[in-house]
């Protein structure tokens, strides 16, 4: 079937992007909602319900999901062209998609929880569409880690049971403890630090697929549900502390993590964690409008940041590591043009989207009074920031040519979207601020601490281009041994498992002990504890009998 039929589903999307557009202007100009509920039945007073909420929050989002869908299914189209599977991938992706939305127009757990496992189940299968060994470990520690925040969401319906309802859009001060447990569940989709490892082994999916999911789907699902609450509710000062700590700590750890990579698509993917750092901190803060601006100008130079990454992987026949990189970008100009414009969005430069939202968070953090030891970690975080950019620039972009390249013929369904995407990461920050006064926000401080915000950001970009030769760190690759916690948990308990091993040929098997801890003892003694031999069988009768002695004198 041709390209042309193919084009029907994002036709759709962008459809209804417009129709969500329309209705969020209307919401802004008359400060409405509207909120359908549907009751199944009461038992005990409880009342079992489904509730839809359409707001400015709900609409908006719908609009920047179906429209980052809308370019990706687009070019998915020519990515995923070769697939002899391409139509099952474009429903897996749908179902993506719809799940998404679902969670968006949710204000009942129920209705909330037929998004969030919706969004794991296809997110599962979408990353082992491959069928790799990769992919399959990247999969199934991605479905884990979103079993947690699963579990926590079952087990707050005990805490909405004693409040008498099972929706969020309505809750009081005495709710504080089942907010905090709703937001430990929502940091574990947003990939937050200890639950970080998933996000970069997702890498594993098709290019089309992490460009929807470390853009306006799967990771933003756990913000968008913290946003949701603190909308309705204050955070409470136990809530707002870990949102402060989790994100500082993600933020510094994809930044400093991404400084040590050479893959693109891992950079990117890191870049992501550094981000969503970024706004669970700027949740601490207490600036939910401003973490959802930054959350909308993030996930359009995000998807275009992927976008561009895969027409690269196009041109250079798969080929991911940026040493081998150099100069594929002289043969396409506009995919260059567009990757410069989104790396340079992370780093929050002037006159781009990312500017209105990101710089304003790094000034709210000054106002806002909290320790010295978070600033810290945000400036130097922000710092790594502008090293990892500057360095994959200057590997891909501005480095020799080092491999030959051929450029796949130019066409609409790859040009078409990042060119939207692109006009949405230069004017996404002034529209979205002049459309709803929500998103502007007005900082006084020094100007010694706002020159300190573009003072650490040159600092990492000369350190950037300073940065020479392959730079390895396992304890980076792995975000600091939580890659082993979730996947690789066998090379951490290989000790534990030989000396289990070894006890499985006998009681105790001292053999183990005497040869790899007990040198010093003769080898009469080695041959006394060996099995099978009869004064072993002995020593170790002996030994038996002696310690059931001391536990019966120590129980009786």
């Amino acid at each position: 079937m041709s390209l042309v039929s193919k084009l029907r589903l994002p036709v759709l999307l962008g459809v209804l992007c417009l129709f969500f557009f329309s209705w969020y202007y209307f919401f802004i100009l008359k400060e409405e909602a509207v909120i359908l509920e549907f009751e199944f039945f009461t038992i005990s007073s409880v009342s079992f319900s489904f509730l839809v909420i359409f707001d400015k929050v709900s609409m908006s989002f719908g609009t920047v999901v179906t429209l980052i869908s809308a370019c990706v299914f687009t070019f998915a189209c020519k990515y995923m062209e070769e697939d002899i599977f391409f139509y099952r991938f474009i429903w897996i992706l749908a179902a993506f998609v719809i799940s998404m939305s679902l969670l968006i127009f949710s204000g009942s757990v129920f209705f909330l929880l037929l998004g969030w496992d919706g969004l794991g189940i296809t997110s599962f299968a979408l990353i082992i569409y491959y069928q790799s060994f990769e992919s399959l470990s990247a999969g199934f520690q991605t479905l884990m880690a979103n079993r947690i925040g699963d579990a926590l969401i079952v087990s707050s319906m005990f805490l909405f049971v004693l409040q008498g309802q099972f929706t969020f859009s309505s809750l009081w001060p005495t709710m504080s403890i089942l907010v905090l447990l709703l937001s430990v569940a929502a940091l574990t989709k947003s990939a937050q630090f200890p639950f970080s490892s998933w996000l970069p082994a997702a890498m594993a999916a098709p290019t089309p697929v992490s460009a929807l999911v470390h853009s306006s789907t799967l990771v933003t699902a756990g913000i968008f549900l913290i946003i949701r609450l603190s909308y309705n509710l204050p955070l409470s000062s136990s809530t707002s502390s870990l949102l402060l700590l989790a994100g500082a700590v993600t933020c510094l750890l994809g930044g400093w993590a991404a400084t040590y990579e050479n893959d693109i698509k891992k950079i990117i993917a890191l870049s992501t964690l550094s981000q969503l750092g970024v706004m669970v901190f700027c949740l601490g803060l207490g600036s939910t409008a401003l973490a959802l601006f930054h959350l909308y100008t993030h996930a359009l130079f995000k998807a275009l940041l992927f976008l561009a990454a895969g027409s690269l992987l196009m041109a250079s026949f798969g080929a991911q590591d940026i040493r081998l990189l150099g100069g594929i970008g002289l043969s396409m100009p506009l995919a260059m043009v567009l990757f410069n414009i989104s790396s340079l969005c992370l780093v929050g430069a002037p006159f781009l989207s990312a500017f209105y939202s990101k710089h304003l968070i790094l000034e709210m953090m000054f106002q806002s009074g909290i320790n010295l030891f978070s600033i810290i970690i945000m400036l130097v975080a922000t710092m790594m920031t502008a090293k990892y950019v500057s360095r994959s620039l200057k590997a891909v972009v501005w480095g020799k040519p080092s491999m030959p390249g051929i450029a796949p013929p130019s066409t609409y369904y790859v040009d078409l979207p990042m060119i939207v995407l692109g006009l949405g990461g230069v004017t996404a920050g002034k529209l979205l601020s002049s459309l709803d006064y929500m998103n502007v926000d007005i900082v006084l401080l020094p100007s010694l601490m706002s020159s300190t915000i573009n003072f650490v950001t040159i600092i990492g970009v000369v350190s950037g281009m300073l940065m020479m030769g392959a730079r390895r760190s396992f304890s980076l690759s792995t975000l600091f041994f939580l890659t082993p916690v979730f996947s690789l948990s066998s090379k951490v308990t290989a000790p534990l498992s030989l000396g289990l091993k070894n006890l499985d040929y006998g009681w105790i098997e001292p053999v183990f002990l005497v040869k790899n801890n007990l040198l010093m003892f003769s080898s009469l003694w080695s041959k006394l504890l060996t099995w099978p031999n009869a004064y072993g069988a002995i020593t170790r009768s002996f030994i038996g009998l002696l310690i059931l002695l001391v536990v019966y004198s120590f129980v009786f």
